[in-house]
């Protein structure tokens, strides 16, 4: 696995710039994973082979993807989820029969053999960060904070809605985007972000909350209720954007020294130039790695399943951010396997 620390970013933003608008060429494979072209889906023949180190990670902090936006990350002293949505139940979305009245569950089953049991130094979590509030984002954190008594890093809007769900006030802390804290070992930087579109520009579920609102029932009574993301730093300076919609705000990323990006694939094309404006934004980082491409509604058993729509998605910004930063390298993961990516 390329190192982000030592990698040449062969790249300048001029570069960039001249580069973004270029067209398309051939399909290209992913660096380190075999590309999947259109048609193809996951299976034991067509997975994609993640990038990963030939022994156990041997740098500062384990990072473990969970499905969607999510991740388990694990410091000397310190586990940190995002975004941890394991119970991954059904919305008729895969059907093309999405109901918004889907009601929301927990199950706390699948919950502890994804990260373990509570009370056990596996199950152990210190905090959790959400990006957004979206049910495949935020439905298991009430449950996870409550049962492992992590602090919640959360949006307004998240703080009222995880009072509504059980969550002790004490345990959780509203962040806006600016903030730079300590997280035990770690270093955490809290970015403004943005959330993606549907094709015609609109934004599922939006609205805030407030105040204190009758506990949610379905999926429509947790709203986006804005979006941020989270750099966290190794004490060595490595860094790590974690990314939980498929948009961002690149006047917020300037200046940010990011070595690997976790970048969620965009389902539609509404977003203009996704891949070039992340890119100059960020002058090049060491190493992209593709999330919220899984077919969330699926169990965590690899490999992951996507469509074949979404695979060829995954394909074509694959092209385009080697097309338009060659240094960059492009990882797919799988789900709990561990990256070396602080």
């Amino acid at each position: 696995m390329t190192n982000p620390t030592t990698s040449k970013r062969a790249l300048s933003r001029r570069t960039l710039l001249t580069g973004a608008g270029a067209a398309l060429g051939a399909l290209g494979g992913v660096t380190g994973a075999r590309a999947l072209g259109t048609g193809q889906t996951a299976g034991p023949a067509a997975a994609a082979t993640p990038t990963q180190p030939s022994t156990a990670p041997a740098g500062f902090a384990s990072f473990a993807w969970l499905g969607t936006s999510g991740w388990r990350i694990r410091t000397p002293t310190t586990t940190v989820l995002l975004d941890p949505y394991v119970t991954r139940f059904g919305t008729g979305l895969a059907a093309g029969k999405f109901s918004a009245t889907t009601r929301l569950r927990v199950d706390p089953a699948a919950l502890d053999a994804a990260l373990g049991s509570p009370g056990t130094q596996e199950g152990a979590v210190d905090s959790i960060l959400v990006t957004h509030t979206h049910w495949d984002h935020f439905a298991d954190v009430p449950h996870l904070a409550r049962t492992r008594g992590a602090t919640v890093f959360t949006t307004l809007t998240g703080y009222h809605l995880a009072l509504a769900m059980g969550v002790p006030q004490k345990q959780l802390a509203v962040v806006r985007g600016g903030e730079e804290m300590h997280l035990g070992d770690l270093v955490m930087r809290v970015v403004p972000a943005l959330h993606s579109r549907t094709a015609s520009g609109a934004l599922l579920f939006p609205g805030m909350r407030t105040t204190v609102p009758t506990r949610p029932r379905t999926i429509a009574d947790l709203p986006e209720g804005d979006t941020l993301s989270y750099l966290l730093r190794s004490p060595q300076g490595r860094s790590v954007l974690l990314l939980g919609g498929s948009d961002y705000d690149d006047q917020a990323l300037r200046g940010l020294r990011v070595d690997t990006v976790a970048l969620p694939v965009p389902s539609t094309d509404v977003t203009a130039d996704y891949a070039g404006r992340l890119l100059v934004a960020l002058d090049g980082p060491g190493r992209v790695v593709l999330v919220h491409w899984d077919d969330f509604e699926s169990p965590l058993i690899n490999p992951p399943l996507a469509s074949a729509g979404t695979r060829d998605r995954m394909t074509r910004l694959t092209e385009q951010i080697r097309r338009l930063s060659p240094g960059t390298e492009v990882v797919v993961p799988e789900y709990r396997t561990p990256l070396q990516l602080l």
